[in-house]
């Protein structure tokens, strides 16, 4: 007899799951999985996460080569677009800082240069990234108040907040 109250208390716990479990999912279907690369190749070179024994150190090349400013910390490259005579490449960066886990910075790269965005960012990995021929968008959550949404436009020289 005393299984019974073992297993109406499985079965509540299995309606609540059914429940509260789908409404949680779904808020988090909003947002795309971001990819993370730690190589991309493009017409005006080969980006590259180089290694590091310390996690947080790791620095962004271009052909192998540093890049100026130098990009450091735990990186990925999430998103690259082909534009007219360019190629632009979102790095997500990571510094370990607990209060704001990661920042970005775009890598707009020509035949003959490259040029690189402030950090920026609401301190989300819940992104939407998008392109078209001349601005580059990010959105996230905000971070004081995640139901509001940043966008963030940049247009290889201007980095501005919506």
């Amino acid at each position: 007899m005393r299984i019974l109250p073992f297993l109406y208390g499985c079965k509540a716990l299995a309606t609540l799951l059914l429940v509260c479990g789908p409404a949680h999912a779904s808020a988090d279907e909003n947002w795309p999985t971001t990819p993370k690369f730690i190589e991309l190749s493009t017409p005006y070179g080969t980006l590259t996460v180089s290694e590091s024994e310390y996690v947080y150190e790791a620095q962004l090349k271009l052909d192998g080569g540093q890049i100026d400013p130098p990009i450091s910390g735990m990186l990925s490259l999430n998103y690259s677009f082909e534009m007219p005579d360019r190629q632009a490449t979102l790095i997500s960066i990571s510094s370990g800082n607990n209060a704001c886990p990661i920042m970005y910075r775009w890598m707009v790269m020509r035949a003959d240069s490259y040029s690189i965005s402030p950090a920026f960012g609401s301190c989300s990995e819940q992104i939407r990234v998008s392109a078209d021929a001349k601005t580059l968008t990010l959105q996230t959550p905000n971070q004081e108040s995640p139901e509001k949404i940043d966008t963030y436009v940049y247009d290889g020289k201007n980095l501005q907040v919506r």
